[in-house]
C-alpha cells in the first residue's frame, strides 16, 4: 500500500469516527482538543520554541481560530471548514495540497491517533468554539 493510499484510508477513517462523535454531542476545546495539543504538540509550540511561529501555551484557542497561517495561504483554523484548516491539513499530513510547507505533525513522532484527529475535524466543524 502507498504513503498516499494509506494516508486516505486514515482520512476516511477519522471522517466516520468525526460523524459518529458530532451524533454524540458537542467537543469541548477546553476538555477534548486542548490535551491532545497539550500532550502531542506543545512541546514544540510555547513561548520561546515556537515552531512555526505559532505558540500553543499558556493560550491555545487564540492562536489558532481565525489566525493566518504562517506557511500557507489557510488560517490555522478556519471555524466551520477542517478542510479549510491549515492546522487540521499539517496533522493529517495533506497540508503539501494546501499550498503549505514542511512535514506532517507532530514532527518526528506518530501520527495523532484517528480518534484524536477525529476529535480535532469534529471540534472545528461544529465551529471551533471556546468552550
Amino acid at each position: 500500500m502507498t504513503p498516499a493510499c494509506a494516508l486516505r484510508r486514515v482520512f476516511v477513517l477519522a471522517a466516520l469516527v468525526a460523524t459518529s462523535n458530532a451524533a454524540a454531542g458537542d467537543v469541548s476545546f477546553q476538555n477534548d482538543v486542548l490535551p491532545v495539543l497539550t500532550t502531542r504538540c506543545v512541546m514544540c509550540h510555547m513561548e520561546g520554541a515556537d515552531q512555526g511561529h505559532l505558540s500553543l501555551y499558556p493560550e491555545a484557542w487564540s492562536q489558532l481560530v481565525g489566525v493566518a497561517s504562517t506557511e500557507s495561504p489557510l488560517k490555522r483554523v478556519e471555524a466551520g471548514v477542517p478542510d479549510k484548516s491549515y492546522l487540521y491539513r499539517k496533522l493529517m499530513g495533506t497540508h503539501l495540497d494546501a499550498g503549505g510547507s514542511g512535514v506532517r505533525m507532530p514532527f518526528q513522532l506518530d501520527a495523532l491517533a484517528v480518534e484524536e484527529l477525529a476529535l480535532i475535524r469534529t471540534w472545528i466543524e461544529q465551529g471551533a468554539p471556546q468552550n
